[in-house]
């Protein structure tokens, strides 16, 4: 089998003219080459069905899910006459036996044996009669009547509550009240009465059945039914002549109680759901991808680095300009080292003032402070630095003690940033410090799960996407290869792994950089269109944080010989993740406010 893609889709005419750094772009003297995959698949899983939820289930062998019960009530016979004497008159007890299977969680069936007797009334010397002649308050002559039988039924059953909301499943605290649709015909057969005969006949039957369930095992029910047997109209020996036109048909309408046993201990509500079902086939699939190589270089071992970089809620990066000539503040250098804010008090009297008369410090002017590479021991090393590098968060207290602790060791008052009552206590965008958040909680980090740090590679090779045959690294490793695993940074590394990468930027041959940005559905804009301005916002977030990436990488002087062509910003998977937590602080949050970055290269 053999499949042809080109991975790197370069347009000429958005590229052609671009320079970034110190990039070589004489991409003419690039060429392109067909990069053989062969080697890289050996047996591929194709799946032919897919896992269902509880809703789609499949049907059991004969002897499973069956069930037994019984019933007690009473109903009132509808027969042509009913009218002529009281209602208590028609009324008659009732009681039946039964067992059942289901085929489906949704759908069974019983068989149904009902005991009982039909009273009500009748015309003189008609139908089953006894007893005297009487006379009604309206003059008419009637007598009393009565038939005993016996009522054989198939009905199927109709489960509403599992064909509504689904099957619960085994041992769950689901549907424990259920509702039912019975549905049948039976067999009626009259005893007879004083030599009357008997006769035999066809009935309908429907019924209504609530089931109360008592515990998880659903093996024992409660029942409550309201239902009607329906026969035709001669069922009390009346056909009608000159004198009336008989009812189209008779019919006992009554309610019972009772119980239902389900049969075959813990299995009896045991259903298999449709599952997965994978077909391995052993083949090798080859896949030819273009790439872009300079002149002179013979394509060997392809292979790909990935590593994401995780941001803070609001923060892209795009707005860390220069402070003065020589200092900036640099988003990357940021999130390997900072610290808090990267902000300042200007005036430490005007601080003090305010801790001392326990005031808060909104309103006191503040600036950045230049950010340093975290290759290097930093001065003050006894607070976090870095963001989701070590164990503990990047945020710190306002409390007085704290922040006086820090100005003696640093020399300055570390900086929240305010809007109003609320203060950013991690670097955000200069465009969205004024964004509301849900709660106070969310404008500081309160947890950290090492996500930019190779500790944390185990959580995000959980629950992001690595590609097959693509080598995971982090974000720190890639930082400490392009600058020196010393320092700061070193604390957050894997040695090999940095040695490693460091080969492959010095010997080999980078074909192509892809950088995908993402960010969460997270947005509290309530004004017109919100929905709308809030995936322009987080759009925009995630375009930023991927162009911030790109622009650190291109810096670099590892990458300096790399054609400025060769850098894609992408969305691969969709820029923006739905996330339904309210919090800016959960892990699902953090994952995805990053940017992917996979990098292409051959090695001689």
């Amino acid at each position: 089998m053999k499949s042809y893609f080109s991975v790197l889709a370069l347009s000429a005419a958005a590229f052609y003219g671009t320079t970034a750094m110190a990039q070589t772009d004489d991409y003419k003297n690039y060429r392109e080459v067909s990069r053989d995959t062969v080697d890289n698949v050996s047996t591929t899983r194709v799946v032919v069905d897919s896992v269902y939820s509880t809703k789609q289930t499949m049907t059991n062998g004969f002897f499973d899910n069956w069930f037994v019960f019984a019933t007690g009530g009473a109903h009132s016979f509808y027969g042509d006459h009913s009218h002529l004497g009281g209602f208590s008159g028609t009324l008659s007890p009732d009681f039946s036996l039964g067992i059942g299977k289901w085929v489906t969680p949704g759908f069974g069936f019983k068989a149904e044996f009902i005991r009982s007797n039909s009273k009500g009334y009748t015309l003189p010397g008609y139908g089953y009669r006894y007893g005297d002649i009487l006379t009604n308050s309206k003059g008419e002559k009637y007598q009393k009547m009565k038939t005993n039988w016996w009522d054989f039924s198939i009905n199927g059953i109709f489960n509403l509550s599992r064909l509504i909301a689904g099957y619960e499943g085994n041992n769950s605290s689901r549907l424990m009240n259920q509702f039912w649709l019975n549905l049948g015909l039976g067999a009626v057969h009259h005893m007879g009465l004083q030599g009357t005969g008997s006769d035999n006949e066809w009935s309908g039957h429907a019924e209504f059945q609530y089931s109360r369930f008592f515990n998880k095992k659903k093996n024992f029910s409660i029942d409550l039914k309201a239902r009607a047997l329906v026969y035709q109209t001669n069922f009390d020996l009346e056909y009608g002549n000159r004198d009336y036109s008989a009812n189209k048909f008779d019919a006992n309408i009554g309610l019972a109680v009772g119980f239902t046993y389900y049969l075959g201990g813990t299995k009896h509500n045991t259903w298999q759901t449709a599952g997965q079902t994978i077909y391995k086939t052993d083949y090798r699939e080859r896949k030819i991808e273009i790439v872009k190589i300079p002149e002179g270089v013979n394509p060997v071992n392809y292979s790909t680095l990935t590593f994401y970089v995780f941001y803070p809620n609001n923060y892209s990066g795009r707005n860390d300009a220069p402070l003065v000539a020589t200092s900036k503040v640099n988003a990357i250098d940021y999130l390997a080292g900072g610290i808090y804010t990267q902000k300042k008090f200007t005036d430490n009297a005007a601080v003090t003032a305010r801790l001392n008369r326990n005031a808060n410090t909104n309103g006191l002017a503040f600036v950045d402070i230049p950010t340093e590479p975290a290759n290097r021991n930093f001065a003050v090393n006894y607070v976090p630095r870095g963001y989701e590098m070590s164990t503990k968060p990047l945020s710190l207290s306002l409390q007085a003690d704290e922040m006086v602790s820090f100005q003696r060791h640093a020399g300055y008052f570390y900086a929240p940033i305010f809007d109003g009552n609320n203060a950013w206590q991690y670097r955000v965008d200069n465009e969205t410090w004024k964004q509301r958040l849900a709660t106070e909680d969310n404008y500081k980090e309160t947890n950290s799960y090492q996500l930019n740090a190779h500790a944390g590679l185990g959580t995000v090779r959980q629950y992001l996407k690595v590609e097959n045959g693509d080598e995971l690294v982090s974000f720190a490793d890639i930082y400490a290869a392009m600058m020196s695993n010393v320092g700061h940074i070193s604390q957050y590394t894997d040695a090999a792994t940095v040695a490693r990468i460091k080969n492959i930027l010095e010997k080999g041959t980078i074909t192509m950089i892809q950088a995908e940005g993402l960010a969460t559905s997270q947005d509290n804009y309530s004004g017109a269109d919100a929905a709308q301005v809030g995936l322009q916002r987080n759009n925009a977030l995630s375009q930023n944080r991927a162009n911030t990436v790109i622009t650190w990488l291109k810096g670099k002087d590892r990458l300096q010989q790399v054609a400025s062509q060769i850098f894609l910003v992408n969305s691969l998977d969709g820029a923006v993740r739905n996330v339904q937590d309210n919090s800016t602080r959960s892990l699902n949050a953090k994952l995805n406010r990053c940017v992917k970055v996979r990098i292409h290269y051959m090695l001689k």
